[in-house]
């Protein structure tokens, strides 16, 4: 359904493989590009807070990335104990809260993402309750900021930060000049700024990425990217590498 067709995927190196893997599974040709690359942050709060989970009511991770850099700070390890309560932001996030042996304790029924997390009854008295939010460093506000207004107290925990990669975008580049890259995928606000900042501004080049279908995983993104100059833009129905793939089938076969 996608021979021959250019892929741009855009996630992180590490997180890259399945999605690829479906593109060319389907005949499409995975274009490795990742505009973000995260690491972990040295803090030494980190493990203390990681070791004190129990001063907390509740303790939310905003990714899957937020679970596997907590595990990697505490040797592999996040203990729990009856008092304290884990929520995910998403599916991917829960799946890797499980693998770590963490009760996932309350996750959206619909939507991916701290407004859908938000809308749960579960947090809508929560005066004079404590939580952590593990995330990464410069993550959105939306979440403690609103907690923050029903009453909660409201903490970090930043695991991990992100960079733009070093690598070389020179087979990138001759692919867009030759128009020859069919749609891009971007699963962050920030992934899609990098992505300008790495092709866009060389050559002038921000006309012609805006020029191809991109394919995104929330209306955030869509309204930034629109923003931008992007103006074939779809959303997929959820942020999980099989439903990409379906709106990526969408984008070039129109079916």
């Amino acid at each position: 359904m996608l021979s021959g067709v250019h892929v741009l995927v855009t996630r992180p190196e590490h997180q890259a493989e399945k999605l690829s893997r479906l593109i060319e599974e389907q005949g499409g040709i995975a274009v490795r590009f990742p505009t973000l690359d995260i690491v972990p942050r040295d803090d030494d709060d980190i493990i203390f807070n990681l070791r004190n989970l129990d001063r907390f009511q509740w303790v939310i991770f905003v990714s899957a990335n937020a679970v596997n850099f907590a595990l990697k700070a505490n040797s592999g390890k996040i203990g729990h104990t009856e008092s304290v309560r884990f929520a995910a932001v998403g599916q991917s996030t829960a799946q890797a809260m499980k693998m770590a042996g963490l009760p996932v304790d309350l996750m959206p029924e619909n939507g991916y993402n701290s407004e859908a997390l938000l809308a749960m009854p579960q947090l809508q008295q929560v005066e004079g309750q404590n939580f952590l939010i593990v995330r990464g460093e410069g993550g959105r506000e939306q979440l403690a900021t609103t907690l923050r207004s029903r009453g909660a107290a409201v903490n970090y925990l930043e695991v991990y930060k992100r960079i733009i990669p070093r690598i070389d975008s020179s087979p990138v580049m001759e692919l867009l000049k030759q128009h020859r890259l069919n749609v891009i995928t971007v699963t962050s606000a920030e992934a899609l700024q990098n992505l300008s900042l790495m092709l866009g501004e060389k050559n002038n080049n921000n006309k012609l990425l805006s020029l191809i279908p991109l394919v995104v995983v929330s209306d955030r993104i869509r309204y930034i990217a629109a923003d931008m100059g992007f103006n074939r833009i779809t959303v997929t129905d959820s942020p999980i590498d099989t439903a990409i793939l379906e709106t990526v089938i969408t984008c070039v076969t129109g079916e």
